[in-house]
């Protein structure tokens, strides 16, 4: 026993060592269960992987692509039950998984993925990935220690419906590039990307029986500026700016996404937000005048209530039958190029004023006893309901589309906060929530004299704060959360992505995490550990949540300074005497009351001693309108 004591000690304590010095386990979205165990599985040249039914076959040859690429080996996934990393399908299933979770057992000797379906295996090698060393991520070889933790993890989504959605209407992006945000996408476990195909500035999906949608509703003038400033086209003033989508691209991309276990909901946006296609076939509109595809002029006027008017008319005329075959057309090839049960059709932002003032829609209102032409638009989107449906496809909208008849059948996404998925969730429909004040990732990430300035900002914690469950509602009605990434601001990828990120992926673990796991400093550390794995991959993101928060109010008559880090750890310094801040600079500790005069506020971060954020400047009378 005076032999045996000590070396058990000695193994104990070597274990914990091990334990404490392996690379640290850091995987977004988070999973369920992880259990750390003590050593570390390395990966050779002569490393086996295999899978032991034909199905899981793609996720070992995704993995074999991914590290072939990064190390430089010439790793193969062949069948069997033997190798060093084995993907494997429960024969048994496990309920507890579903069809996307995953089991992931990592030792020193071997690392096995089991799941019930191949989606969960899928989702146990992105996990795998996100367990190696960041230069995995990087597009060329690299020569370091090929090493993942030893681990146990237990791991199934929250939600069925995971999504992003892009929109390629106000600037128009490749094939390749949206490939390529898709590959983003799967890699955090989303498995839903809504394609936002047609709005006022641009039709981006050929429909072969209306060539003119294309031939015409692709193309705008060209124009640099903000969006909402630009000028008109002028008479005769040739349109080459955009693109679109062929029937032979859509297929490519959706099955590029289907091997990523990501479904693709088309958007066809009406009957509003249809200028594209009145430029093609204007006699869908009341006044039937011919507009031009928008290049980003400010062609409406919104008022502080929610309300608006359109300067030029961009909806199709819903007592035409014209525009009820036109729609059978487009649903018709629309539905035969997405595989998915779901087929958007918008119906946000639709503007009555010129329904209001067409004999048509007066008639067609007096025919059917309507009251308010608001009552129209319900007519509309039950008769494009029923052309969704006879396609085999359900119909899903913007929470707009409660206003009218719709089939039960039909599911809402809820974008003007969450009361519409609410009552949505309330009258039996399905629901997706997608509220601005959580999922709008066209708004600022940060302060709005450092980012280019929109309409709202969104933090990262806010998203990563949202709850899609209201208290009250029936969670089966909830089919998960979506962001959306509306881009008039954004016209290159890379921009997307800056905008995408890291907000996609605070909301990943928002659809996919427990809800009782969410921990936003424990977030934070693994949101910096992928902004080096972001910076190897080339992807682009922000780093606005090193930015100071800054807010202003009034007190005593004294204007009273508030500033707040969105992260732990940072400090705050800040001058009022036209000096630039740094670590010997008053430091942040509680309001401030800021003296009359036209004084510049500084304020800047650190961390550990460092500048870590933005220098943010403000005039007084800048402070003055925070209040």
């Amino acid at each position: 026993m005076k032999y045996l004591c000590p070396t058990l000690f000695l193994a104990a304590l070597f274990g914990t060592a091990a334990l404490a010095q392996q690379q640290p386990i850091s995987i977004i979205p988070q999973p369920v269960s992880v259990q750390a165990q003590p050593g570390t599985f390395r990966l050779t040249k002569t490393t086996s992987i295999h899978y032991g039914q034909l199905p899981a076959q793609y996720a070992a040859d995704a993995l074999v692509k991914k590290l072939n690429q990064a190390t430089g080996y010439a790793l193969r996934a062949i069948p069997g039950d033997r190798g060093a990393i084995q993907f494997a399908i429960n024969t048994t299933p496990d309920p507890a998984l579903g069809a996307e979770g995953y089991t992931l057992d990592a030792t020193p000797k071997q690392v096995i993925i089991r799941a019930n379906q191949p989606a969960g295996l899928f989702y146990g090698m992105q996990s795998l990935v996100q367990l190696l060393p960041k230069e995995v991520e990087g597009a060329r070889a690299a020569t370091v220690a090929w090493t993942v933790p030893a681990v146990r993890i237990t791991d199934q989504p929250r939600f069925g419906w995971r999504g992003i959605m892009l929109d390629v209407s106000r600037n128009f992006f490749a094939k390749e590039e949206v490939k390529r945000y898709i590959d983003q996408l799967a890699a955090l476990k989303y498995n839903t990307f809504h394609w936002h195909l047609t709005d006022d500035n641009g039709w981006r999906i050929e429909i072969k029986s209306l060539p003119k949608l294309t031939e015409i509703g692709a193309w705008r003038v060209e124009r640099a500026g903000k969006f909402g400033s630009r000028d008109a086209p002028k008479p005769g003033e040739p349109a080459k700016s955009g693109g679109f989508y062929t029937h032979d691209d859509i297929r490519e991309v959706v099955q590029y996404a289907a091997d990523r276990y990501v479904t693709i909901v088309p958007e066809i946006d009406v009957p509003g937000h249809s200028m594209a296609a009145l430029a093609a076939y204007p006699e869908l509109s009341c006044t039937k005048a011919q507009v031009m595809v928008n290049p980003g002029t400010a062609f409406s006027e919104w008022y502080g209530n929610g309300t608006f008017k359109m300067l030029v008319e961009n909806t199709l005329n819903p007592s035409d039958e014209n525009v009820y075959a036109f729609m059978d057309k487009v649903l018709t090839e629309v539905a035969s190029l997405f595989p998915g049960q779901y087929i958007h059709v918008g119906g946000d932002e639709c503007y009555k004023g010129y329904w209001a003032n067409d004999p048509g829609c007066q008639a067609l209102m007096k025919k059917l006893n309507l009251r308010h032409v608001e009552d129209l638009q319900g007519y509309f989107m039950e008769r494009v309901a029923k052309i969704v449906q006879a396609k085999g496809k359900k119909m899903i909208g913007w929470d707009e589309i409660l206003e009218g008849g719709v089939p039960g059948d039909a599911a809402v996404m809820s974008w003007r906060g969450v009361k519409g998925g609410i009552e949505a969730a309330q009258a039996g429909h399905n629901v997706v929530m997608t509220p601005t004040t959580f999922a709008y990732l066209d708004y600022n990430q940060g302060d709005a004299t450092i980012d280019p300035p929109i309409y709202a900002t969104l933090r990262t914690r806010k998203s990563y704060s949202f709850e899609p469950v209201p208290d009250g509602v029936d969670p089966k009605r909830i089919l998960g959360g979506q962001g959306n990434l509306w881009t008039e601001q954004i016209p290159t990828m890379r921009y997307a992505e800056y905008m995408t990120y890291p907000r996609a992926w605070a909301l990943s673990e928002v659809y996919w995490s427990p809800k009782e796991a969410k921990n936003w400093p424990n977030f934070v550390q693994r949101m910096e550990k992928q902004f080096s794995r972001a910076d190897v991959a080339g992807i682009n993101y922000s780093k606005a949540i090193y930015d100071a928060i800054i807010r202003t109010s009034t007190k005593d008559g004294k204007l009273m300074l508030e500033l707040e880090g969105e992260v732990p750890g940072l400090d705050i310094f800040y001058s009022i005497d036209d000096t630039m801040p740094d670590q010997f600079s008053p430091r942040y500790s509680g309001p401030v009351a800021l003296p009359d005069g036209p004084i510049n506020l500084r304020v800047i971060t650190y961390r550990a001693g460092k500048p870590i954020g933005h220098l943010i400047t403000l005039k007084r009378d800048d402070l003055v309108k925070r209040r």
